[in-house]
């Protein structure tokens, strides 16, 4: 990617108005199960830090929203993407965007992460 975005919003901004929902919901989500996370723009990606450390990624695609919960997460949840049929890779996992997010799933992988940080602190 071209751009170098300045802050969530100039990235939402370059999607659909369908994929700017899902985008926003997401953010609104993740803040909702622990305030006062930190926003950034890390790899031209929307992205949240906790302890001053990536938590998760996200970003926007034509047909789905590609979820980064860096590549120990993934491993963890393999076995809930393929219930789920979701494609995922040793970094990523997509979320269809013709489907509801699947928040449940994001909230267990949110919570995987600060665990993994909170351990590696102390």
């Amino acid at each position: 990617m071209k751009n170098t975005f300045k802050n969530f919003e100039e990235y939402f901004l370059t999607f659909p108005e369908e994929t700017q929902q899902k985008l926003e919901q997401l953010r609104k989500f993740i803040h909702s199960l622990i305030p006062g996370l930190e926003e950034y723009i890390g790899y031209q990606m929307p992205a949240f830090k906790h302890n001053e450390k990536p938590l998760v990624y996200f970003a926007g695609y034509k047909n789905h929203i590609g979820f980064y919960p860096l590549p120990e997460a993934i491993i963890h949840f393999e076995n809930d993407f393929e219930k789920r049929k979701y494609k995922f890779s040793k970094g990523a996992v997509q979320f269809p965007m013709k489907e509801d997010l699947p928040l449940d799933l994001v909230e267990k992988m949110v919570q995987f992460r600060m665990m993994e940080i909170d351990q590696k602190k102390s």
